[in-house]
This record gives structure tokens, sequence and C-alpha cells, in this order.
């Protein structure tokens, strides 16, 4: 292709990039990353950027020498430069953009390209790709009203671009400002006239240091983390089903409320299980990238499933703390940013190598209740044997009640002893499977650990002795493991199926032949959907779809035995195979095989297996310890004691379940998962293997760099990445005032506009890690500023000359986020409950919401206070959110959110207006607000002020009071069902006319509005 053609096609793309005209003055040199990078960005690196595979023949402009050695920049020499040429010229077939685009150049874009090659044609790294240093503070010539360096470097630009910033809010405006900030909830009309009458100098400064250490801070501030967790309470796509991760959320909330450091923070949350001596809470803290999606389909693929949830967990990680777009790199190498195909992969790597198991809590309320309560089941378990009926007869009661116990006890012995076998478990010489790690364990028991399939086949090889022959019967036994999903013995992880297991076939070769196996049998067999019993007989069928399973007794041990109809005789090798085929992964995670030589059929016990064990042994073997334990078995099924174990039994029904939730695990070093590149992202096509490493532009590939999840965790926070204090930081700013001090909190990349106040957010970013990274310093900074206290008012002038605020000449302004709308018309209500953490609950909302949820999904409202907690707890279901939420544009918890939209929307009015939710509140507003004040100006004000914090103008007073007696004079008319709006029976048309006053001033734009 020629040069002119390349060219051609190359500027055919490019187009004018508006700019502020307050950002854009006449400069005496060109700045690359100001200038010239914006139009690069915007309209050529597609083109001719990083990823080679959609690069335009070989012309290169993201990179200086590409450029100048393919010779459309000559250094110094604009005349000469191709790429000039075909801008400048007049000529329609080679002028760039062409001019039936009706895109051309402005004269000063064209100057500018002019100017910036006659000065050598320099290039720059990407602003957010250099490590931010603390710039000096500038002068200022309005010494006053800076309150701190924040508000010296505001002002600066201000004065450049000739403006002035806004005066101090008033009192009520600034102290509702900071109470919605700081915890997300209003000040109350007492807590707001306290502030605006103290005259304390520091009152304040003493305010916000008061809502720093408010317990309600941190779920404030939780909320605005979960959104860049991607935090739900269901697993997402078709079925959505529950799943139990509320304790990570409050982790968050707690750890945000200590003020746990920012890199603290985030090493907990990337790898806290693989830090030394992992505590619980670190463990739980891993739930951050357990967060993904999980599909529960039938006919998926999990591992397919897998990958796109370390696709999503690569995306988030580098929108939360690198501010990049890492995941355009999954299919091809990025178009603008320098992130190769490679080194995206490499960076997956990094946190591929992680197992993802359930973590049962061992909460203190828990672990004591089930004390308590064993300690009750053992007192009553030990007195069973006092309660075992007496032998007729006459003589000492008790020595009767002991005569017929043991008289029972033998008998039971005794049969016993005949029917058990002379078990003894194999120890396997090979272990083989498809994909999982078949582990032995010291008691000839295997665990299975890491990846499982649909399919999954184990072939476990054993050496037969003399000493075992003849051999006549096969056990396996599942077995319970506090390792396993649901404590096992099965490693379904899909919710109402944790711990089970589905084997589909049994099947035996010995000396190489296939060895007939019948006269099946289990202790306990069920499927997993239905109520049907799982028969032992299905693992011989030769039928694939058939199969055993505990299913609903998780958690415990069971086991299945076969007989051999013709006994192996000789020493030789024996082959079992364990096929696991379902619609779901469900193979075993911890079993063992024992062989048995017997006279007779034996089959399968429902008694402990140690009972057994015990029962197989000749008395005289036995140690008491071990005679003891026979005995508690006995007593626990004697039938004569059957009415005396029901309190025992109604005891262990009410013993409470430890809380569990989902967590990541490191892999044991020897069981490494293998990362591939894969060819245009698909999961199908793996090609060569890569190393785990951050994207090459951010490190090197020196054995210094991440080569592990906590060692990617460390990296993230440390100096030698210049990103993550920048995008926090701005990430703050962003919450504050409506819009980051870099507009695309989510992008820092190349494409992203630069920051309005660069030098402010190097500061704030310096400043966030010399203080250890608190981010309640960080607030408190914000907070105090002079910029954060200006009032929100602005003259039309102002708002013409910069409507997004994006100078800072105003305070902020701006609709809280959906949760908050609804925690301000609690607190104002006065129903609203201080209780924190625990499951999600269910605040009211119309039963059509999840009417079509897969599953028939009910959402049964919470009663008491669960009802009016606060609207982090409200469950989060991802395929129907809860839609008081959603109207206000809270995200469903299905991808990171680092900016959420903020719409104004009909739907909102009619939601604050007539959801039924909102209508209880306006009930008990109004009912708070009579018996509160006396007369009608006094309940009108008494409401106006629970939602909107100032008093009320006269003439604000005068249209309530005049719309109030207007509904009233509807009510007593009949126009209107007191009933209905006052929703008691006792209730008067003037309590309805106050109902309705509140629910109108709770549709006010300024209730749910940022002052």
């Amino acid at each position: 292709m020629s040069l002119r053609r390349v060219l051609f096609l190359f500027l055919a793309s490019l187009a004018a990039v508006g700019l502020d005209v307050r950002l854009a003055r006449a400069q005496s040199s060109i700045d690359f990353n100001r200038d010239i990078r914006p139009i690069f960005a915007a309209r050529c690196f597609a083109c001719h950027g990083p990823d080679e595979s959609h690069r335009e023949a070989d012309l290169r402009l993201d990179e200086r020498d590409a450029a100048i050695d393919y010779g459309a920049i000559v250094p110094n020499s604009p005349d000469e430069s191709l790429l000039l040429e075909r801008i400048l010229t007049d000529d329609p077939e080679l002028q760039m953009p062409p001019p039936h685009t009706n895109d051309t150049l402005t004269a000063e874009q064209k100057e500018k390209f002019r100017k910036w090659i006659q000065e050598g044609a320099p290039y720059a790294e990407h602003w957010a790709f250099v490590p931010p240093e603390k710039p000096p503070v500038p002068e200022v010539s309005d010494a006053k009203w800076p309150r701190d360096d924040i508000d010296r470097f505001v002002l600066a630009r201000l004065e450049r671009d000739g403006l002035k910033p806004s005066p101090d809010a008033d009192k009520y405006a600034l102290v509702r400002r900071v109470y919605l900030d700081l915890i997300g909830l209003p000040p109350t009309p007492a807590e707001a006239d306290a502030f605006v009458n103290d005259q304390d100098p520091q009152a304040y400064e003493k305010l916000v240091d008061r809502l720093l250490a408010s317990k309600h801070y941190g779920e404030r501030w939780a909320r605005e983390w979960l959104d860049l967790a991607r935090y739900s309470d269901t697993n997402g796509y078709e079925k959505d089903r529950p799943r139990s991760i509320w304790p990570y959320r409050d982790w968050v909330i707690r750890a945000i409320n200590d003020d746990m450091p920012f890199d603290q923070f985030t090493i907990e949350q990337i790898a806290g299980d693989m830090l030394p001596d992992a505590t619980q809470s670190q463990k739980i803290a891993t739930g951050f990238h357990r967060n993904t999606m999980l599909n529960e389909e039938g006919g998926i693929d999990p591992l397919e499933y897998r990958f796109y949830a370390m696709v999503d967990r690569v995306a988030t990680t580098g929108t939360v703390w690198l501010g990049l777009t890492v995941g355009c790199a999954q299919c091809h190498t990025h178009k603008y940013d320098p992130i190769t195909h490679t080194d995206y992969y490499s960076f997956m790597a990094l946190l591929n190598n992680a197992d993802e198991p359930d973590l049962r809590i061992q909460s203190a309320d828990v672990l004591n209740r089930r004390e308590e309560l064993t300690r009750q089941v053992d007192k009553l378990t030990a007195e069973l044997a006092s309660q075992f009926p007496p032998a007729e007869g006459e003589g000492d009661e008790q020595e009767r009640r002991q005569a017929n116990l043991q008289a029972k006890r033998s008998a039971w012995l005794a049969d016993a002893r005949k029917q058990v076998a002379p078990w003894q478990p194999l120890a396997a010489t090979k272990l083989e499977s498809n994909l999982p790690k078949l582990e032995s364990l010291p008691d000839h028991s295997i665990l299975s650990s890491g990846d499982i399939t649909k399919r999954d086949v184990f072939t476990l090889t054993y050496a037969i002795d003399e000493s075992q022959l003849p051999l006549t019967a096969l056990r396996l036994e599942v077995m319970a493991d506090p390792r396993l999903p649901a404590g096992g013995p099965g490693r379904a992880y899909y919710e109402g199926r944790e711990g089970d297991f589905f084997l589909s076939e049994l099947s035996a070769k010995f000396d190489g032949q296939p060895v007939k196996l019948d006269g099946a049998s289990h202790s306990y067999g069920k499927i997993s959907i239905g109520s049907g019993n799982a028969d032992a007989a299905n693992v011989l069928d030769g039928n694939g779809s058939t199969g055993w399973s505990t299913a609903q007794r998780e958690g415990e041990s069971h086991q299945l035995v076969v007989n051999l109809p013709q006994p192996i005789t000789k020493a030789d090798e024996l082959k079992v195979e364990l096929l696991f085929e379902r619609h779901f992964a469900a193979s075993l995670g911890r079993f063992r095989v024992s062989a048995a030589s017997a006279d007779r059929q034996v089959s399968a016990k429902q008694m402990p297996v140690e009972v057994e064990t015990l029962l197989a042994m000749s008395p005289e073997e036995l140690s008491p310890e071990q005679q003891e334990q026979i005995n508690h078995y006995y007593l626990s099924v004697a039938p004569e004691l059957a009415d005396a174990r029901k309190p025992i039994d109604d005891l262990r029904k009410r013993m409470p379940a430890f809380p569990t939730t989902l967590v990541m695990q490191e892999r044991p070093t020897d069981n490494p998962r293998p990362t591939f590149l894969h060819h245009r992202g698909e999961y199908l096509s793996p090609k060569e293997a890569v190393t785990p490493r951050v994207p090459e532009f951010l490190g090197d590939d020196s054995s210094e760099g991440p080569r592990t999840r906590l060692e990617l965790a460390r990296w993230l926070v440390s100096e030698e990445n210049p990103l993550t204090a920048r995008v926090v930081a701005n990430r703050t700013w962003q919450a504050f005032f409506g819009r980051g001090l870099a507009e695309s909190s989510g992008d820092f990349g190349t494409q992203s506009d630069p920051p309005t106040h660069p030098e402010l957010l190097d500061y704030l970013a310096c400043s966030l890690m010399e203080n250890g990274w608190s981010m309640k310093a960080l607030h408190r900074k914000i907070v105090l500023s002079s910029t954060y206290r200006q009032t929100a008012d602005a003259s039309p002038e102002l708002r013409e000359i910069d409507s997004g605020n994006r100078l800072l000449a105003r305070g902020p302004r701006f609709r809280v986020d959906a949760e908050i709308v609804r925690d301000v018309m609690l607190k104002a209500s006065g129903k609203f409950s201080g209780e924190m953490f625990g499951p999600g609950v269910y605040p009211p909302q119309p039963d059509s919401v999840t009417a079509l949820a897969y599953g028939n999904f009910k959402w049964k409202p919470s009663t008491g206070n669960d009802r009016y907690r606060r609207s982090i707890y409200t469950f989060s279901k991802r395929t129907t959110p809860f839609a008081a939420f959603a109207v206000f544009d809270a995200p469903s918890g299905e991808v990171c959110t680092a900016k959420r939209d903020r719409s104004n929307t009909p739907l909102q009015a009619l939601t604050l207006l007539n959801d039924a939710m909102y209508i209880e509140l306006a009930q008990a507003m109004a009912a708070a607000a009579q018996q509160e004040a006396s007369t009608p100006e006094a309940i009108a004000e008494n409401i106006f002020r629970r939602l909107l914090t100032r008093p009320p103008e006269a003439d604000e007073l005068k249209a309530i009071l005049a719309y109030r007696n207007q509904q009233l004079a509807r009510l007593q008319n009949g126009e209107l069902d007191v009933k209905v709006i006052a929703s008691q029976e006792s209730s008067s048309p003037e309590q309805a006319a106050w109902v309705m006053v509140a629910r109108s001033l709770m549709n006010l734009d300024e209730a749910v509005t940022k002052p």
C-alpha cells in the first residue's frame, strides 16, 4: 500500500476535538499531552496505535520513533512531514480529513500540528502513567478564601480563568450536605439547629469528626465500594439463585468504619487468604472477587463460565485499581493503551491460581448458642441409660432397668456382630482423573481438589495381596470433610446442592479384566432433584443418567456396598472406576474404598463406619473407650428410648448453622492452574501458556515483578504503580462533587480527557499515601475545604461559563444515590432502624417486580425492625433489582460500576409519590409530626424540616397549609378515601390530609438533592 493511501486512510478519520474555550488558550509552546495526544487518541490510535492486528499498513503514531521512521513526521521540518502535507493540502483527493466528511480540522488545530513538528515533535508519556509527585502549592491573589491547600489549587485555576469562588453555603445547607456525604443520612432538625446555633469557631470541624466516627459512616461509604465490587445476594444469569456473601458486605462496612488503610484494604480483598496465618476476617475479605456471577444452567460447561468469571475479575481489577479498560485486550491488543493481548492473559494468570470454596464463619453468637445446646444435649444423653424401661418383676427398679438394658444390648450386639463384615481400607497405588487432583490421605481416604467438570472420571488402582483374599465385596465410603462445600462429601457448589455428588457408575477390573458386581446397597440415598431415592443398583446399570447421591445429607458420611459374585482369589492389580456425570459438576470430594472377605453377601449399614469397624473386632480387642463408643451408639438407636430421645432430637434441630460466605483460596504449589492466551478471547481457543505478570509498560520481566496474587495486591498499592492513588483520590472527589477531577473515573487511559486540575489530583494522591492511605483523612481534608463549603447557588453567567462545575466555582448539588433516597425517607419518618449487619432484608415492593423471576421467586416483605433497616442491607437480586433503587439508577451488581448514571425521569416522581413503601413512610411521618406538634403551622413545619432540614420560608409554609386545607376538604367530601390514604381504621380526614402533605413534600426535588 502506498504512503499516500496509508495517510489517506489514517487522516480520513481525523476530526476536530472540541475543547472547552476556557481550557484552550494561546500557548507559547505546544504540549503533546494537552494539545496533540487528544487528537491522536480520538482519531488515530484505533488504526495506527498499539494493536498491530488492526493497524493499517505499518504506520504507527503512538510511538515517536515509528512515526519518524515511516516518514510521517520529520522533526523540526513541518514542510517535509507528510502528515502535515495531507492536513494542509487543498487537493480534495489528498486532503485529510476528506472534504466530504465535513470534519475538516480548524485553522487553530492545523497550526498546532505545524508548531508541534517545528518544535521537534516531542512526545510525552501519558500523564496517568507517570508516577505522581506532590506539586508545590500555588500562590493565589485572594489569600483569605483558602482554608487549606486544596483551595489554593482550585483558586489558582479560577483566578487564571478570571473567576471567583462562591461564598460559603448557609449553615443549614452545609450541615445537611456534610451529613449526607459522610453518613448518608440527613440530620434531624434538632441536630441541624444545634450546629447552626453553635458559636464555637471549631463547631464544623467537631461535627465532621463526629460524623467520621459514626457507625453509619461505614455503611454510607461501603455502598460506594460495593458498586465497584459488583455486590449482589444472588448468582445472576437465568436461575439467579440466592448466595450467601453478606459477610463480605459486613466486612467492608467494618473495615471502612475502622479506617483500615486503603493499601491493607486492597491486599486483604485481593489476597487475604495468602497472608501469613490468615485470619477469618482476611479470608472473608477475598469475597471481593467471588462477587462474579455464577451460571447454574444445566447445559453449560462450568469451566467455560469460570473463564468468563476470570474475564470479569481482570476487568474489575483494572477498573478499580488501575483505572484502565484492561478488558479491551481480551480479544486483541488494546487499540489505544499499551496493553498487549499477552499482557491481558499474563495479568489474568496473577488472579487465576485460586480455588473458590465456601467459608463457614465461626461467629461468636452462633458458637455460643451451639455450645449451650450441646451442653443440654450431652446432659440428656448422659441420662438416657437411666430412662431405659425396667424389666418386669419385683425388686429395685433401677436394678431391673439396668438388667433390661444389659439384656437388650447384649442381644443387639450379638445380632449386629453377625451382620457386619471385616472391612479393610485399601491403599491406592495410583490415582488418575480427567482433571481434579486426587490425593491419598493417611487413613487411605482420597481427597479431590482443583477444578471439576460435569463428567469426571476417577480411576483408582490398588494392589491386592494375599492377606485380603478372598475378596468378596467392595465398599465406597463417601466422607464428610470441612474443606468441602457444606462439609461434603461431594464437591457440588451450586446453591441448594452444596456438598452434593452424583455417582453415575461404579465399575472394576482385576488383572485387566472386567469384574462383575451386583448386590448393591447403600446406607442412605436420594437424588438431588425431587424426593425420589437414589437406588444403589443405579451405579451398576450402565446408564449414566441414573446414579447414587446422598442429597440433603450434606456434612454426613455414608456408604455404598457392592458384592462380587465371583470372589477374587489371587493377588494382583484391582482398578476401580468412578464415573460422575450430571448436568452440573458433582463429583466426590473425599471418599475411601474398602474390601471385605466374607462367606455371605454383605450390605451397607446405616451405622457409622467407626462403630461398624469396632463391631467387627472381637470383644477382647476392644478398649474401655471403644466399648463405651459402642454403648453410646446403642443408646442412640435403641427403640425402647425413642421417646426419651425426642427432646435430644428437638435440641439438635434447633442447633444454628454457621453462616457461610464465598472466598478465594490459593491452590497448592504442587497443583497450579495454568493460564493460556485465548485467541480472539475465545474460551475454546487456548494457545500458548503465559506466565503471571503485570502489563509490561507498568512493570518489567524481572524476577522482582509480581508473580502471585499476593504480590499483585502489594504491587497495586506500591510506589511502583503510578495509577492506584490517583484513581482512588479521583473517585473520592467524584463522590463528593458528582464528577472526578478526571471525568472518566474508570478510564485513565489515553482516550480519557485530562484532569481539569492535574496538580490537585496529584496532590491528593500523594497526600493519601503520605497519610498512610487513610480514607477518613482524605474525606476530612475535602469536606473541611472552602471549595466544598461553597454555596451551590450559581449566577446565570457562571452556569453559562461552566455548567458542569468543572472549575469548582460553586458547591456540589446533585441528586443523592438511590439507597440514600430511601434512607432519607426512613430517617425522616422516624422508622429508621439502626441495626447493623446480617443477611439481606426485604422492604416492601410490589409483587409484580419479582413475579416473572426464575423459579417463582417470592419477595416476602420483612416485618419488625428489618422492614426499616438501612438500604445497604436490602436483599439484592440481580435479575430483578429492588424496584425503588433501579428507578434511581442503582446498578444491578452484574458488572463493576465506577460511576453511576444519574437520570431525572417522571418515574422517579411517581415512585416517591405512589410506591407503597414510601406511602407507608409518609403515614409514619405524618403521625409522628402530629404527635410532636399541635398547631397546623407547627405540624407543617415539622414535616418540612424532617425532609429538608432547613426551616420553611413564610410563602412555603403558606403554600403547604393551603394544600393541606384543599386535601382536607376533598377527604371530608368523600372525594378521597381516608382509610386508603391513612391506612388506619380509626384515621380521620385530618390525619389523612397530613399524609397527603408528607407525600407531596417527599416528592420535592430538594428532598432528594444534596444542597
